[in-house]
Order: C-alpha cells, then structure tokens, then sequence
C-alpha cells in the first residue's frame, strides 16, 4: 500500500471514529440537522478536492518531489537526520499554518472566504472539512511556496498533511473528552473544547485559539483564551448574520464570499 493510500485509511479512519463517539459522548447540544450538515459539508470537500486535482495535481507532495529533484530549499542544503527532518519540518509548517489561520481572520478579501469556514451553527467532524473551495486553493498555494522554500522530503510533507487533516477532525469533533485529560492535551495539541471557542458567535472568542495542531503558538504567541464567556455547551456557534438552513445551503455557501460579509469579525475591525 502506498504512503498516499495509508494517509487516506487513517483520515477516513479518524473521521468515522470521530462520528461515532460525537454519538456517545457529545459534547455541545446540536441546534441544526446533522444529516444535512454532513451532506453540505461533505459535498463541500468533494467540490475542494475536485479544485486542488484540476490546479494542482498532487499539489504539496509533488512540489517536495520537484524541489529535491532541483536541489531548491533549505534542506537540500543541510546534511540532517531523516527524523531531524521531519520533526522540524511539522513544527514549521504548523506555526505557517497558524500564521496564515490568523491572517485569514485580519486581511478582509481572505475573511470573505474563511467565513464559509465560521458560518456552520454547529461543531463537528465534518466541519473540519467545511472550507471555501478558493480558500482552498489559496491554502495549497501557499503550502507549496513554504515547500519550495524549505526543500522538505515527499514523506516529511505526507506526514505533516496527515497529522494536520487528523488533528483538524479531531479539534472540530463534539465529543466530551475528560476535564483534567483536555486540560494536560491542551499543553500540547489543539483540544475540541479549545478550538470550539474559536468558533463562539463572540467576536474576542473568534478571534482566539487559532491553532489546528500544536497549542503552543496560541499560548507563546498571546492568542490563548481558556475558557468562554458561557460554558462549552451553552456556546453559540457560528456567525450572526447566517443563521438560517436557507443561508447555509450548499449553493449559498458556495456563493456567501461574494455577498455582504460581516467585517466586525476582523481582527483589528475595532468593535466588539
């Protein structure tokens, strides 16, 4: 089996695990249908994957494979251990990824898109995968800027991939994890309840707990917040202004960057 195929039985392994304990230890009382949710957001990833295919091809992978095969990047400089490699590669990329997580919430053009994002009225597995098929495709564009820069290994780009996809659907899972294990998981990784803050309707919430992986760039960084103004199951998920099953349609997510979005969820927009 190769190294792509075992990156896929794990994620779709992650995300049915995820689904089924979100059916025994949930964690946020869901206020919207979660049948039709999992449609819409999984047509939604059909659609994004359909768009990185046709501009990208293999997209990050393939550009690792033609940075060593050019000798462009960092580490076809350095004489590095295979796992020295690695480990520093997954470290980087994860502060790029949050990084660009806080720049798609301060630059308005990229808020128009990560909205689709923000938008869902509840938190779950699936909305791990609900994403803009353009923000998409800005992401992956620049994942592989970051690739030819750093020079990474094909299997150090498929590992981080994996363990970001993986801990995606696990920070945006509604399952209730032990108060004292969510507390220690959060020294280091991004826990359901730390990342369902994020999604809070609260704009200072919103813009909090940015990571998908790795806590520490939230706590080093001055973006932490550890608890909600309401407890997590009484948090109000989403974005004001979509609240309805006719604005959160698949057509309408579709086309919601293009409408009038609310900027008061800027970073620095200034209100509350």
């Amino acid at each position: 089996m190769e190294i792509q195929q075992i990156r896929f039985a794990v994620f779709l392994g992650i995300f049915v695990l995820m689904l089924a304990l979100e059916s025994v230890i949930q964690r946020h009382p869901t206020i919207d249908s979660k049948k039709t949710r999992l449609k819409i957001n999984l047509a939604l990833t059909g659609i994004d994957i359909l768009a990185v295919r046709l501009v990208f091809g293999a997209a990050a992978v393939a550009a690792a494979q033609f940075a060593g095969e050019n000798g462009w990047g960092l580490f076809n400089y350095l004489d590095w251990p295979g796992w020295l490699e690695i480990l520093a590669v997954i470290i980087f990329l994860d502060l790029m990824i949050y990084i660009q997580h806080i720049l798609v919430h301060v630059i308005p053009f990229f808020w128009q898109f990560h909205v689709v994002h923000h938008s869902d009225l509840d938190l779950d597995v699936s909305s791990g995968l609900r994403f803009h098929p353009i923000e998409i495709l800005g992401s992956m564009l620049f994942k592989i800027g970051l690739v030819f820069a750093l020079g990474p290994s094909p299997l150090a780009v498929v590992i981080f991939e994996g363990i970001l996809n993986g801990m995606a659907l696990f920070s945006h899972s509604n399952i209730a994890l032990p108060e004292k294990l969510d507390r220690i998981l959060r020294f280091v990784v991004v826990t359901p309840d730390m990342h369902r803050i994020h999604h809070s309707i609260e704009k200072m919430e919103t813009n909090a707990n940015f990571g998908f992986n790795l806590s520490i760039w939230d706590r080093f960084l001055g973006t932490y917040i550890q608890d909600a103004k309401k407890e997590q199951p009484k948090i109000i998920i989403g974005v004001d202004q979509f609240r309805t099953s006719e604005d959160l349609s698949l057509k309408n997510l579709l086309l919601m960057p293009f409408k009038a979005i609310p900027k008061n969820y800027s970073l620095f927009s200034g209100k509350d």
